[in-house]
C-alpha cells in the first residue's frame, strides 16, 4: 500500500467557513498578531489571548468538514494516508481521517502554561478555557496552539514522514509559513507531487510539482482522476 502524505493548510478549512489570520474579514482583522498570538501577549494580557482563542474555538466547533476533508479520509481505503496539517482545527479528524499530525497544535485541546507545556494535553469541554482552569501541575491552562515565535515541536517528525512518501499532495497552503513550508521540499525527488491551490502558479514550488489551480473542494475532484496514474 503506497504512502500518501498530505500537507494541508488554511485554504481547506476556509471552505468550511473558518477564517484565517490573512483574511481581511476574519477574526484577526480586529487584533494585532503580537497582541493575541505570541508568548509575550500571553504574559502581558492572558485574558485577551484566552478570549480570542475561545472565539476561534467556537467557530471551529460550529464548522463542519467539507468535501475535501471527507475525500482525504476516504483515501485510507486505498492508501496509507498521513495528513500533516498547519491547521489548528479538528476537521480532518471529524471527517474520519485517523492519522493526522498537527504542526501548530489543536485548538480543541488545552495545555499547561508552565515550563513543561507539551507533557500532557487536556480536552476542552465546550468552547472555553476559563481563568482558574489548571493543569495537573497547577498552572493555568492555555490553548494547545503554537504561537508566533514558539518552536514547532512536531516539525522533525513531520519531515521524517515526508521522506517516506510515495505520493505528496499539498493543499490549501501558501507555503509562506516556515518551518512548515519547507516540508514540501524534503520528500523524495522521484515521487509524484501535486499542489492544489487557486494561486499555485505563484507558489515557490519546483517544476516537478503538478499544479492544480483550484480550491481544495474543486481540486480533489481533479486529484481523484490523477491518483490512479501513480498507483
Amino acid at each position: 500500500m503506497k504512502h500518501l502524505v498530505i500537507l494541508s493548510g488554511a485554504g481547506i478549512s476556509a471552505e468550511s467557513g473558518i477564517q484565517t489570520f490573512r483574511d481581511s474579514n476574519g477574526l484577526w482583522e480586529n487584533y494585532a498578531i503580537e497582541d493575541v498570538a505570541t508568548p509575550q501577549a500571553w504574559k502581558k494580557n492572558p485574558d485577551l489571548v484566552q478570549m480570542f482563542y475561545n472565539l476561534r474555538r467556537k467557530a471551529v466547533v460550529e464548522a463542519n468538514p467539507n468535501v475535501a476533508h471527507f475525500y482525504f479520509a476516504a483515501l485510507e481505503k486505498k492508501y496509507k494516508v498521513t495528513i500533516i496539517t498547519q491547521n489548528i482545527d479538528d476537521l480532518h479528524e471529524r471527517a474520519g481521517s485517523t492519522n493526522v499530525l498537527h504542526l501548530h497544535g489543536n485548538i480543541r485541546l488545552a495545555k499547561s502554561s508552565g515550563p513543561n507545556p507539551d507533557k500532557k494535553f487536556y480536552p476542552i469541554e465546550g468552547n472555553e478555557i476559563k481563568t482558574g482552569d489548571l493543569c495537573d501541575d497547577g498552572f493555568q491552562l492555555r490553548p494547545h496552539v503554537v504561537w508566533f515565535g514558539e518552536a514547532v515541536p512536531e516539525i522533525e517528525r513531520a519531515a521524517e514522514i515526508c521522506k517516506t512518501a510515495d505520493i505528496l499532495v499539498v493543499v490549501g497552503t501558501s507555503l509562506q509559513v516556515y518551518p512548515a513550508a519547507g516540508l514540501a521540499f524534503v520528500a523524495p525527488n522521484e515521487i509524484a507531487k501535486i499542489v492544489i491551490d487557486p494561486k499555485c502558479e505563484e507558489l515557490s514550488v519546483n517544476d516537478d510539482f503538478i499544479k492544480l489551480p483550484y480550491s481544495a473542494v474543486e481540486g480533489v475532484k481533479i486529484l481523484d482522476r490523477l491518483l490512479p496514474n501513480f498507483e
